[in-house]
């Protein structure tokens, strides 16, 4: 093996080791809390990683952070336990402010789901919600277009005709990550019924 080759494998790994070691203290102290059977909750993620952070300095201006192993391979590191997504969203411009600027809203019901689950939801015929994918919140339909000020309370509305001439209304597309925390935060707002759409569906078909 090249000698530059070796030495530099044995730094990682000794980077790796180190972090590990870190991380282990933080738990230890209860800065980093492992939560190995989460609750249905809304937090603030973040970070989402397969492999321990290479510096765990990265968590030394938050006072506790949760760890949630999950089913597709990542550790998702969170702050805060939450009933509602208003009470969650109040803490996001502070935490961001404070050095997490990708940080946002989510739902921990979605970190603990298995695979089985994911295939007995899409085999009923449920929705079963991508991460990777877009995704927007439908507020309301209508036979007839309506103003976009019409949904004064929300700060930026799509809208659709689809080939059976009806106008639809929506958030902006977000990540399947975010789209449940979204869905309730509508909901909050007064859109009772609001409902998740697969961003891809609608696209085409939008009136800019």
């Amino acid at each position: 093996m090249n000698k530059i080759l070796a030495i530099a494998i044995l730094a990682a790994t000794s980077v790796a080791s180190f972090a590990q070691d870190k991380l282990s203290e933080l738990r230890t102290q209860k800065q980093i809390v492992t939560v190995e059977e989460p609750s249905s909750v809304f937090t603030v993620q973040v970070l989402a990683l397969k492999q321990a952070p290479s510096d765990a300095n990265f968590f030394k201006n938050l006072d506790k952070v949760y760890e949630y192993p999950c089913t597709d391979g990542y550790a998702r590191y969170c702050v805060g336990q939450f009933n509602t997504y208003a009470d969650a969203n109040a803490q996001l411009a502070a935490i961001r402010n404070n050095g997490y600027a990708e940080a946002f809203v989510t739902n921990t019901k979605r970190f603990s789901i298995t695979e089985s689950e994911y295939a007995q939801s899409a085999k009923s015929g449920k929705l079963v919600i991508d991460p990777s994918k877009d995704y927007v919140v439908q507020l309301a339909a209508f036979r007839y277009p309506v103003y976009l000020t019409f949904f004064e309370k929300v700060d930026d509305v799509y809208e659709y005709r689809l080939n059976d001439k009806i106008f639809r209304y929506t958030t902006p597309p977000v990540k399947g990550s975010e789209v449940e925390a979204l869905q309730q935060q509508m909901k909050s707002l007064g859109y009772e019924k609001a409902f998740i759409v697969e961003y891809q569906k609608y696209a085409a078909f939008r009136i800019e």
